[in-house]
């Protein structure tokens, strides 16, 4: 309970005293709006990773160097908010997140968001789910990856099971020709989750598969992008069970 009550107050602490940052930052993008775009990325990062230090998280990565240094989508299996934590502490290059709708109504955070190139998706309102994902694509032109969970919502099943993929997320790589970075995690609802409201020192597997081309796939198999990276998902954390 202890780490619980630390984690909110950094979290309340940090979207308070970070507000001049933001302010700053806001004035040093009309400048040079990439080295701003960087240095609130980094920021981010260093305050993920603090409270991920905080959780008592033991992380092992498997196969970071499969990802490209390229813009990508990246796509994982949900099960835990610290999903996102563990992820986006780990990203090299800019990259935004795919995020329901419902948390862009916190002034703050949605500031951190927006600035950190995040989409806001509206899971009940296909037409202004169509324009996400167009956004999403503009920034894969534009150099900025995309991250993606494409089973739609956290997977509260058991812990090796996976909801269905929608081929309907993938469609940005699809569109783009970018490559798809598969990202596989064991174990992370038992952070938080699973004992909710306590939080307790946890060993998580985080593995990147390798890219995958759309456009290097059979026909049949890019019609099902969806069924065909899950499987791939599926397998992996399968494998990796034991290792947790």
């Amino acid at each position: 309970m202890i780490r619980f009550i630390c984690i909110v107050v950094f979290l309340i602490l940090f979207l308070t005293l970070s507000l001049p940052i933001l302010g700053l930052e806001w004035l040093l993008a009309k400048i040079d709006k990439e080295k701003s775009d960087y240095r609130s990325l980094r920021i981010v990062q260093k305050g993920f990773r603090f409270i991920l230090k905080i959780t008592g998280v033991e992380l092992t990565v498997i196969g970071e160097e499969n990802v490209p240094d390229e813009p990508v989508l990246f796509i994982g299996n949900h099960r835990s908010f610290f999903d996102i934590l563990i992820t986006y502490s780990r990203c090299k290059r800019l990259t935004g997140y795919v995020a329901k709708k419902e948390m862009d109504k916190y002034p703050s955070l949605r500031t951190w968001m927006r600035r950190l190139h995040c989409l806001f998706l509206d899971r009940e309102n296909p037409k202004e789910g169509l324009k996400t994902v167009l956004q999403g694509i503009e920034y894969l032109k534009n150099g900025i990856s995309v991250c993606i969970f494409p089973e739609g919502t956290r997977n509260t099943g058991k812990e090796l099971s996976l909801l269905p993929f929608k081929d309907g997320a993938l469609k940005m790589a699809d569109k783009t020709g970018c490559a798809i970075v598969p990202m596989s995690m064991n174990n992370t609802a038992e952070i938080f989750e699973n004992h909710f409201p306590k939080i307790k020192k946890t060993h998580v597997i985080l593995e990147y598969g390798e890219p995958i081309y759309p456009a290097d796939l059979e026909k049949d198999v890019r019609k099902h992008l969806g069924a065909y990276c899950q499987e791939i998902i599926q397998e992996t954390i399968n494998r990796n069970a034991k290792l947790v």
